[in-house]
């Protein structure tokens, strides 16, 4: 009897954890500028609380009066971001 090699699965969910990824920290740095560009535009909506919440605990977002701003540390990241850009 001749026993079937199965091939490995090649669905997104399965393939999705053979990919390496990013360290969180990293993943949000990539998408700051974004964020950062929602909430100017009012557009707080489009970001998800826990991405806020993470923002909130690397001390690069704070609250202010019900409202989100950039810390310095936010401010220079972004600041180093769009130079790199350049």
């Amino acid at each position: 009897m001749k026993t079937q090699q199965r091939s490995p699965p090649t669905t997104p969910h399965a393939m999705r954890h053979s990919l390496p990824t990013l360290p969180r920290r990293d993943q949000l740095r990539l998408e700051l500028l974004a964020t950062v560009d929602s909430l100017l535009r009012r557009r707080a909506d489009l970001v998800s609380e826990g991405v806020i919440e993470d923002y909130v605990a690397l001390h690069w977002l704070e609250w202010n009066g019900g409202g989100l701003r950039l810390t310095a540390t936010g401010a220079t990241l972004c600041d180093q971001m769009r130079a790199d850009l350049r």
